[in-house]
């Protein structure tokens, strides 16, 4: 049967209707916003919209715009809720965390969390018919905030499950459905460098993955500054790089330097590349220096602490170096400033649309130093054969309110068994869960 069509006045009603809806709700546009355009604050983020910033659209410094601007935190108001892109339904999973942040899907389906701050490791399993959480189990405690999780081998059947204190890499060994360790855990890689005196804390998380083959473990570890100079400042040793180790532990070499802080390390599975989500420097201006999001060299420079996003001098180091500056490798996609992009990771899943296939979705945790908030989503990085095409798009918005207090700031980013996609928030302190309907 034929629909009716639509009388004049239900057309004229639903175009105004959708001028004021966000690209979520109303036909969302497959513009791709660039230039000076590009650079943004919470209030433009809405699912669908896209932007590229590249290297040509960088500003002079402006250290005097840096401010302390840190989130407001506020407890999530009632009419409050994350939103995704038309068609997909978002979830509250579990919640009453400590510190949920980076989180990791099982073979078997199962969803580990590091609780950073308890010191844990936990085991989610199953969703109810009203999509919570079936168990949660302690299946680690004792740990030093723990961050990064990687099983291995890869595959089907790992033995192992390591994990990524602020200090050192321990493993545990692990079979199919295991829900608590059955063993203390191995001690790996018993130093790394550790916590360091930043704002919040900052740079204590250390990641973990396994190359493609499985010859070789990578840790990323996160400067012990902004701009401390490794020549003169003995504690960025081994700091602001990715260090590369057997998986029983012995180091190797540093695979790549002048990366900020790596926090979020993923293996894309077309190229068999590693790529880093990366917080970059502050203190430059609200509109430096972007982090970024990019696949890593062996052996590559990427600029810190004396040059930003290609060959770009920090004007605080007196053009130290000079003969550094012609191997800077200018990353992938270049995001927002100040974003604090956290864990990564490539779909690869089969419940999202097939435009997703390959793409990278990373969690936004938010500025502390802009003027105007930006981040606090989660962003999609679109890929093709492998490669990024440079823009990113917003993917799961909305942990703002309009007055810019803060109610989420997401951490992690996991595709389930079933292809649909788990969402840490440290903000809530709970674990969102996003699946596609088509409705």
């Amino acid at each position: 049967m034929n629909r009716p069509l639509p009388s004049l006045l239900q057309m004229l009603a639903f175009a105004s209707i959708a001028s004021v809806l966000p690209l979520s709700l109303s036909a969302q546009s497959t513009q791709t916003i660039t230039g000076q355009n590009a650079f943004t604050d919470y209030s433009q983020e809405h699912p669908g919209v896209r932007r590229k910033i590249t290297v040509a659209d960088l500003p002079a410094p402006a250290p005097e715009q840096s401010v302390d601007n840190g989130a407001d935190m506020v407890p999530r108001p009632d009419n409050a809720w994350p939103q995704a892109p038309r068609g997909f339904k978002v979830e509250l999973y579990a919640q009453d965390f400590k510190q949920p942040r980076y989180i990791l899907t099982a073979p078997n389906g199962d969803l580990f969390v590091a609780d950073s701050a308890a010191g844990e490791v936990k085991v989610l399993r199953g969703v109810t018919a009203d999509g919570k959480v079936k168990t949660i189990e302690t299946y680690a405690s004792d740990l030093d905030h723990p961050f990064g999780i990687a099983f291995y081998p890869n595959g089907a059947n790992p033995k192992w499950i390591y994990i990524a204190n602020t200090t050192s890499v321990v493993r545990f060994p692990y079979k199919e459905g295991d829900l608590k360790a059955t063993a203390a855990p191995e001690t790996i890689v018993p130093v790394l460098p550790g916590y360091a005196q930043l704002r919040g804390g900052g740079h204590w998380t250390r990641d973990v993955v396994f190359s493609k083959d499985g010859q070789r473990m990578f840790v990323s570890v996160g400067s012990g500054s902004n701009i401390d100079d490794p020549d003169t400042h003995s504690r960025e040793f081994h700091r602001a790089d990715v260090l590369e180790y057997t998986p029983e532990g012995k180091f190797v070499k540093i695979y790549a330097y002048g990366i900020r802080n790596c926090v979020g390390e993923a293996i894309n599975p077309i190229t068999g590349q590693l790529w880093c989500s990366t917080n970059e420097r502050d203190q430059l201006g609200n509109n430096l220096v972007p982090d970024y999001i990019t696949h890593i060299e062996e052996g590559g420079f990427y600029g810190w602490p004396w040059y930003y996003i290609g060959d770009h001098p920090d004007p605080r180091l007196g053009g130290k170096h000079p003969e550094l500056k012609s191997k800077v490798i200018v990353p992938d996609v270049l995001l927002q400033p100040h974003f604090a992009s956290l864990e990564m990771t490539f779909y690869d899943g089969k419940q999202f649309p097939s435009s997703y296939d390959g793409d990278a979705f990373a969690a936004e945790h938010g500025s502390w130093n802009r003027n105007q908030r930006a981040g606090y989503e989660v962003i999609r990085v679109p890929m093709k054969n492998g490669h990024a095409t440079g823009e990113y798009e917003d993917f799961l918005t909305g942990f703002v309110r309009a007055d810019g207090k803060v109610w989420g700031r997401p951490v992690g980013v996991s595709v389930a068994k079933d292809g649909s996609l788990f969402v840490s928030d440290d903000g809530t302190r709970s674990i969102w869960h996003v699946v596609y309907t088509g409705k």
